[in-house]
């Protein structure tokens, strides 16, 4: 069952990934000059990776600690 803890540590870095993905793309967003409205449409068009990348995570994490459990 050691696989589990190493597939599931792989999916959170991932999701870890993803989420760091996520607040570059917002914080260049914010930090550059742009309107309200775009920074408005970046936040939309960021949430969908910064959910997914949330699963993700929460899903590997999860995975790490079944596969303890069972070890």
């Amino acid at each position: 069952m050691e696989w589990i803890v190493w597939i599931g540590a792989a999916l959170s870095l991932i999701g870890l990934i993803g989420l760091l993905m996520s607040i570059v793309k917002v914080w260049r967003a914010r930090s550059g000059q742009l309107s309200d409205d775009e920074i408005r449409e970046t936040v939309r068009r960021a949430m969908p990776l910064n959910l997914g990348s949330l699963f993700l995570s929460t899903i590997g994490l999860m995975m790490v600690i079944v596969g303890i459990f069972l070890i």
